[in-house]
């Protein structure tokens, strides 16, 4: 899995979390609405419906809170790992000058 990998997981994750917000929220509210009328109208249903809807929202914040996780620690893994290829590159520079250093004093 390369940095591109990541980056498009930890996108998808961020776009989900947004996604969950809207499309929870729109359940929920019409669920709310429901098992109000339901009440008004006294259909022991409501209750049920309205207990479902608390229990929704509770549901989608458990999936966007794991949605935020995983694209927090993907964007942090992003940029752990880049300090490491930076890192590398100059250690591996500076292995390709000391390389240079003995190939002159061989007279290669």
């Amino acid at each position: 899995m390369n940095q591109k990998d990541l980056a498009a997981i930890g996108d998808v994750a961020y776009r989900m979390y947004g996604d969950l917000e809207k499309a929870g929220d729109h359940a929920r509210a019409s669920t709310q609405k429901a098992a109000g009328t339901l009440k008004t109208e006294t259909f022991a249903l409501g209750g049920a419906l309205d207990h479902v809807a608390s229990r929704w929202i509770d549901q989608v914040r458990s999936l966007q809170d794991a949605c935020a996780h995983i694209s927090n620690h993907l964007d942090y893994t992003k940029g752990a790992h880049a300090g490491d290829e930076v890192y590398i590159a100059t250690v591996v520079s500076n292995i390709d000058t000391l390389d240079k250093g003995f190939d002159e004093r061989s007279g290669s």
